[in-house]
């Protein structure tokens, strides 16, 4: 049965729903609204791996990402004078797990590009199936556009109505909320202080921002500087004409500075939240502190996050259903962020072909099916994140020496041969009710 479902948010798990649902049944009618006015191509790297890689060839885009991706062979930690003490290199022989840097590197503005596009070509596909557009089914993408309200009944079977800001109204059997960590439709659906409690801090604070590209110390290499304090700088260059830089500080002591230089207070203009990271950093070392200060004042597509873990009992209320990094974002610090909000579209959309029109079913095995891959990676290493960023220059030192050590006996390369590409081997489900090739 065709379903009009409501998909907030056209960031990567959003147009990846509305693509898998088209390719089941030609007849859904979905809308995605998106609170930006336009397609969000900004953003930072990402990466897929583990489970992310094979929906992807799944949905038969794996060749349109690597036509995108950036190339980076690996990963440098230098030392206070910008010299590399070890490197980790990426694992492209395509056998067992991804590294620090994925095979398959992108820039996110880059994958919502490909999977926005791939939805458009299936929402054309089911029109032809349906003999011209008749019924009214396929994708619709309403940018500028947000949720004001939603309600529907005590057991949520009569599906929900939704107040939109542009002043209309409309009933649908289903919301999707794939609108981020920081979900407004998880706070309307669940109620503002339980959907704020879903959110846990794992005290750790990045910025992010593009600084103009050094041919003479950019690579396809990226770099890790550490300084004591539990604060890092990184730069990304790749294939890139710009560099991207990144600033992170790990001192939950710092949390309540942090927080405001991240504007998830509200407290601090932008020019206000670039003072605090400054200051933060004011004793970088000299090879590196000027450009990152100068790209800093200069840059226009700075923004800065707290990491964090979104953890629900349930992602399902009723006819509203919770997408990704909304319903469990796994952190940064994962590494499986964009693979999360892949594979769990994957089975959002496996079950509601499943079940049909049996929308309750479809989520409730939506839940059972996702739960122990979703529990398997926000299962961080011991210690994460700190142990990746040490408090005194004597830790720094031993972090060195001791990549040095793996790196120079390729313990590190053994190692990822040995893992499952998949994230703690468990299996992607097989859901031929959504008709993909592999």
């Amino acid at each position: 049965m065709p379903l009009d479902i409501l998909i907030v948010g056209a960031g990567v798990c959003g147009p990846a729903l509305a693509t898998l649902l088209l390719r089941a049944a030609a007849g859904h009618r979905i809308t995605v609204v998106e609170r930006c006015d336009a397609l969000r191509t900004g953003g930072q790297q990402i990466d897929l791996r583990a489970q992310g890689i094979p929906v992807m060839r799944k949905l038969g885009l794996l060749d349109a990402v690597r036509e995108v991706c950036v190339h980076e062979r690996g990963v440098a930690f230098v030392d206070k004078r910008g010299s590399a003490k070890f490197q980790v290199d990426v694992n492209d022989s395509g056998k067992g797990g991804q590294g620090l840097t994925s095979e398959y590197e992108i820039m996110r503005g880059d994958l919502v590009r490909v999977l926005y596009e791939a939805s458009l070509r299936a929402s054309e596909a089911a029109a032809k199936k349906r003999g011209g557009g008749g019924g009214g089914g396929g994708v619709t993408y309403e940018f500028g556009v947000s949720v004001e309200s939603i309600a529907q009944n005590e057991n949520g079977d009569g599906g929900v109505d939704v107040k939109l800001s542009n002043g209309r109204q409309q009933h649908f059997d289903l919301v999707v909320g794939a609108d981020g960590q920081g979900s407004r439709t998880r706070r309307q659906a669940w109620g503002d202080a339980a959907g704020r409690a879903a959110f846990h801090t794992l005290h750790s604070y990045g910025a992010y921002f593009t600084i103009p590209r050094d041919d003479a110390h950019d690579s396809d290499v990226a770099v890790v500087h550490h300084l004591s304090g539990r604060r890092m700088i990184v730069f990304r260059s790749n294939n890139r004409p710009d560099t991207q830089c990144y600033l992170f500080c790990n001192d939950g002591a710092q949390a309540a500075t942090l927080r405001d230089a991240t504007g998830a207070t509200g407290k601090k203009s932008v020019a206000e939240r670039k003072q605090i990271w400054r200051e933060f950093f004011e004793d970088s070392d000299a090879w590196c502190r000027e450009r990152v200060f100068a790209g800093l004042e200069g840059t226009e597509d700075f923004y800065a996050h707290e990491a964090g873990q979104v953890k629900m009992g349930s992602w399902s209320k009723g006819r509203v259903v919770l997408l990704g990094d909304a319903g469990y974002c796994p952190s940064p610090i994962s590494g499986c962020g964009t693979t999360a909000s892949l594979v769990g579209a994957y089975v959002l959309a496996g079950e509601l072909a499943r079940h049909q029109d049996d929308v309750g079913a479809a989520l409730a095995g939506y839940d059972r099916v996702l739960r122990p891959f979703i529990d398997e990676v926000q299962a961080l290493m011991p210690g994460a994140p700190t142990i990746g960023a040490p408090q005194t220059d004597w830790g720094i030192w031993f972090l060195h020496s001791l990549g040095k050590f793996v790196t120079t006996l390729k313990i590190d390369k053994l190692a990822l041969s040995l893992m499952p590409e998949g994230k703690g081997g468990i299996p992607l489900p097989e859901y031929p009710e959504l008709k993909l090739a592999e």
